[in-house]
């Protein structure tokens, strides 16, 4: 049951408005009825002056109340930005690892037909008229099946939601968001149990807190938080935590907010004056307790984080300060990874350049 069938396979069952053939997934018309926009973000990267581009978006559902109100995320970028729309879910062989195996082909078969009749039934609404969109049914292990679909499709962005478990519900059943966070080479932007799903007249970006450590993931996630709040005219706040300050003295403090506060402004791009001028924040204490304090302080729409792929290949930090923001947030939550391997290469050409 652990083969490599299991492990990446994946079958597509229904292409949607604007049908794409699987072979020429990666060149789809965005020029569908009600899209809009180029698919690209209108702004110039810190780094290197290249455009965020979201032209392809997935969906990851497992087919749950808090998935059902990231597809309406899912929907309103998509038909904003003239992206393509994959719509996924995975069945996963290790919920019947306890079947008797004569029984699992058989479950795993009513499992994918459940899930077709799951998409077929969001489908037939109408809702995704005029977003040109794909379904796939997985069957597998999550990540793996998803990552094959990400590098085959060219995916830009994955929306997901999660449900926020956390402690010993979190060890039994895990968590398909942070699973998807900790390993996608894209952004993931993660809706969590908190946030209200009605996006009403769409999307609504007014104000946007950037939150990071300054690890080598704060360049390419302060690009999209400045991206973000520039397309929406957003008021933007950049901020860090200090984890171990309680010891510091006044003096020490303001030095450490002072150097602090310039590395912040060091990320933002140089080319261009803002239309609005951004805030900077420093705190000392608790990231996750501070950085949701402050979304709820500055009633953020969206939260933008930087994260760093895990280099090992199996297990996870039992402590995430991502996804406790997540479980927690009123808004969603926007990761963007960094690939060690290409900080690394980047570092290197800069230093030969």
């Amino acid at each position: 049951m652990q083969g490599s069938y299991w492990r990446a396979s994946y079958v597509s069952f229904w292409a949607g408005r604007g049908e794409v053939p699987e072979q020429q997934s990666k060149t789809v018309s965005l020029n569908t009825p009600g899209a809009q926009g180029t698919g690209e973000w209108p702004m110039h990267s810190p780094i290197g002056g290249t455009r965020v581009s979201l032209r392809r978006i997935l969906w990851a559902t497992d087919f749950s109340t808090c998935s059902e109100a990231a597809l309406q995320y899912a929907m309103a970028i998509a038909s904003r930005y003239g992206a393509h729309l994959y719509l996924a879910h995975v069945v996963r062989p290790e919920s019947f690892d306890f079947v008797v195996p004569e029984a699992v082909t058989a479950l795993l078969e009513e499992a994918r037909r459940g899930a077709e009749e799951q998409m077929a039934r969001i489908l037939v609404t109408g809702r995704l008229r005029g977003v040109s969109h794909q379904v796939i049914i997985g069957v597998g292990m999550l990540w793996p099946v998803l990552s094959k679909l990400v590098q085959e499709h060219e995916i830009d962005m994955i929306v997901a939601g999660t449900h926020g478990r956390t402690g010993f519900r979190k060890l039994l059943l895990g968590s398909m968001a942070q699973e998807i966070f900790r390993n996608a080479p894209c952004p993931v932007l993660t809706v969590g149990p908190k946030v209200h799903g009605d996006l009403g007249d769409g999307i609504k970006a007014r104000r946007i807190l950037f939150a990071t450590n300054f690890s080598p993931a704060s360049e390419s996630s302060a690009n999209y938080a400045v991206s973000l709040a520039r397309e929406n005219q957003a008021d933007l706040t950049l901020m860090h935590v200090v984890e171990e300050g309680d010891d510091l003295s006044a003096g020490r403090r303001m030095e450490v907010m002072d150097s602090v506060g310039r590395q912040l402004r060091e990320l933002l791009p140089t080319e261009k004056e803002a239309e609005r001028e951004p805030e900077f924040e420093v705190e000392f204490g608790s990231p996750s307790e501070l950085i949701l304090k402050a979304a709820e302080e500055h009633k953020a729409d969206f939260i933008v984080l930087g994260i760093r792929r895990p280099t090992h290949l199996f297990g996870h930090p039992t402590s995430d300060t991502a996804y406790q923001v997540v479980c927690e947030a009123g808004c969603p939550v926007l990761t963007v990874p960094c690939d060690p391997a290409a900080k690394e290469a980047s570092q290197a050409s800069r230093i030969e350049s």
